[in-house]
């Protein structure tokens, strides 16, 4: 079931990252911008807050949101495979 909650962070993710193959060869990028998702989301595993990725690549807070909810729809689509044990 979705929530509207949800939705509103699906909308603003699709409104906010593009995928463009003449842009960074098509990997995900945020909208209006040549910065790639993978970036946003590398900086704040690499410990940057959001306030220091905003000022570093020019990003709004919702794009960040957005970003990271790209990259959890990305990981829950993966499938997993037990290996033997």
């Amino acid at each position: 079931m979705t929530t509207e909650a949800g939705k509103k962070t699906g909308r603003a993710m699709n409104e906010r990252i593009v995928i463009d193959p003449g842009i960074q060869h098509g990997k995900p990028v945020i909208r209006g911008t040549r910065v790639p998702v993978a970036r946003i989301v590398g900086g704040l595993a690499g410990g940057m807050t959001f306030e220091e990725v905003q000022k570093e690549y020019g990003v709004a807070a919702e794009d960040i949101r957005a970003a990271l909810e790209f990259a959890s729809q990305i990981i829950e689509q993966e499938e997993h495979h037990s290996l033997p044990a």
